[in-house]
């Protein structure tokens, strides 16, 4: 994509999960040879604070110290020059939904300060995937296991049009990190019609190739599984260090913001999880 001026975007509050994600975003940032930018919305969330007033100047002070002690483990990666820090005043989910109209893509922790202990997604994390545009990516679990080779990139798709986006993804990443590519195609959940998941198989065939055409440095491993969606790419990605998913697939309300494959993900993947809204390749 062209045009954008945030780079990565990573949303950062201190917290281990959001230590976690700038540590993700901070490679993924030197691999693509682009920016990051560290956010951080120093306004309690479900708070208006005066904007002059003691209170005020506390929390964004608060915000300038919390950022501080983030920014050096980005910099040692990419260098001070690459690395931008982003201190705003708003709630975090609406400043990192804003945020993602104009950068290559946002990345959050599972969890951040103030969630209910037990929640396996936060509030924050799951507007931004929802609502953002173009790709959110969501880490949680071991993206680097100690003392193991990194698994392949994982890509779920049922081949609709929508998944388009989150294959061209898949692919790039899997360059990025000179990785196979593990793909899966769940045929339960075709669509009810007489032949519904014969089509379904030659239209995820068919973008696989098209893409696999571009990248031929990739190695495909193809998997057409009877069972559900959910339950297919979580046996078959169990291992992965990269989880990419359309917002949304066939089924669904036009109104929803994400399928329901794309929340399962989200809520039970062992790993990081990049969701992929289709307008980030019509921009």
């Amino acid at each position: 994509m062209t045009g954008t001026t945030y780079g990565i975007v990573v949303g950062y509050d201190g917290s281990p999960g959001a230590a976690q994600a700038l540590r993700w975003a901070a490679r993924e940032a030197r691999a693509r040879g682009t920016t990051l930018t560290v956010c951080l919305a120093w306004t309690p969330d479900h708070m208006e604070l005066p904007t002059e007033s003691a209170l005020c100047d506390l929390a964004r002070q608060h915000g300038q110290e919390i950022m501080t002690r983030g920014l050096p483990y980005a910099e040692s990666v990419l260098g001070p020059g690459r690395v931008h820090p982003d201190l705003a005043s708003g709630s975090a989910a609406q400043v990192l939904c804003e945020r993602s109209r104009a950068a290559e893509m946002v990345v959050v922790g599972s969890r951040g300060q103030g969630e209910l202990p037990g929640l396996r997604l936060g509030s924050v994390s799951w507007q931004v995937a929802g609502h953002a545009s173009g790709q959110v990516v969501v880490v949680r679990g071991a993206w680097r296991p100690a003392n193991r080779v990194p698994g392949p990139v994982a890509l779920g798709s049922d081949g609709s049009p929508a998944g388009q986006a989150a294959i061209t993804f898949a692919f790039e990443e899997a360059v990025l990190r000179d990785a196979p590519l593990v793909t899966v195609c769940a045929l339960t959940d075709a669509p009810g019609r007489l032949g519904g998941s014969r089509h379904m198989e030659e239209d995820f065939d068919q973008a696989v190739a098209v893409a696999a055409k571009e990248h031929p440095e990739v190695s495909v491993d193809r998997h057409v599984l009877p069972g559900t969606p959910r339950a297919a790419l979580l046996s078959a990605t169990a291992g992965a260090q990269l989880l990419v998913v359309g917002a949304r697939g066939r089924g669904g309300f036009d109104e929803m913001s994400l399928g329901s494959i794309a929340q399962a993900m989200l809520l039970y993947a062992p790993g990081p999880v990049a969701v992929v809204h289709e307008a980030a390749w019509a921009r």
